[in-house]
């Protein structure tokens, strides 16, 4: 079975359109681009991933086609539309023609309105998505999991992905809420959790064990078949890069069957992700 990075990204500074990425961030503040990406991808005996947006900006998700176009590495872009605009449906259809597109993704973490995902103007986008077989990649906080849970409720028929685990405060420790909201969350079937960003939100320095509970939780609430990995490089170069990630993720889940393994290192993801959209994950 074909191995999935579920969740990556690459920039161009230049472009000028990552308003979080300062020089404060010294460790990712560079160009990255597939060809960083691919030492990793070797060691970890991954062959396809999904390119997530980082930008909130049509123009980057336009940049992103651009790049996963000219390599087959990438099997599907998670990008981004204009969610607020009053044409949003229109331009959902509009993107929909882009063959590798399998997704879309408000960056709701950085919205200053915490009842966005309540808007009603979100109904007409979101049931388009759902016309056109495209996921719905939800970067949300902890505080946005009760809204995340009305919002899934509300499109049954649409595919969700909670990216990150919903970023649990793994620094402090304060997780006792957001494993509750968690359960209330898997308990429906149109959502999906990444195994992502973990290494980010844990305390620097962090080891496999500070991040046990959390990943217990999840598999116990969703199960081994929806639950995607995803490295989040660059970012994860924030806190001990690639390799210590994966290596982490492959501790952690060591107990599972090899079935199990490979749902989660890939099959989710080709089946979340590809299964409509996208290329396909058989190489010819």
């Amino acid at each position: 079975m074909m191995r999935i990075d579920a969740h990556h990204h690459v920039w161009r500074l230049s472009r000028a359109d990552y308003g979080w990425l300062t020089e404060n961030l010294a460790p990712i503040y560079r160009d990255f681009g597939l060809t960083d990406l691919m030492p990793h991808l070797a060691a970890a005996g991954i062959n396809g991933t999904i390119l997530v947006q980082a930008a909130p900006t049509e123009a980057e998700t336009a940049f992103l086609l651009d790049v996963a176009k000219g390599d087959d590495l990438v099997r599907g872009v998670v990008g981004w539309i204009d969610f607020d605009a009053d044409d949003a449906a229109a331009r959902v259809d509009a993107i929909a023609e882009r063959d590798l597109l399998v997704g879309l993704r408000p960056m709701v973490q950085d919205i200053a309105d915490d009842d966005w995902l309540l808007r009603e103007e979100l109904t007409a986008p979101l049931e388009a998505m759902a016309q056109y077989d495209l996921v719905f990649d939800a970067l949300v906080l902890p505080r946005h999991l009760p809204r995340l849970v009305e919002l899934v409720d509300r499109h049954p028929d649409l595919q969700f992905v909670l990216d990150h685990f919903g970023k649990p405060q793994l620094a402090s420790g304060d997780i006792a809420v957001w494993k509750d909201d968690i359960a209330t969350l898997a308990a429906r079937a149109n959502i999906v959790c990444k195994l992502s960003g973990l290494a980010t939100e844990a305390a620097p320095g962090w080891q496999v064990a500070d991040l046990r509970e959390a990943v217990d939780h999840v598999l116990a609430c969703f199960g081994p078949q929806r639950l995607l990995w995803g490295s989040d490089w660059p970012v994860v170069n924030l806190a001990g890069g690639y390799a210590q990630w994966f290596a982490a993720s492959e501790t952690l889940l060591a107990d599972l069957s090899s079935d199990a393994r490979d749902a989660i290192f890939g099959g989710n993801a080709a089946r979340v992700y590809l299964s409509s959209r996208g290329r396909p994950t058989s190489r010819k």
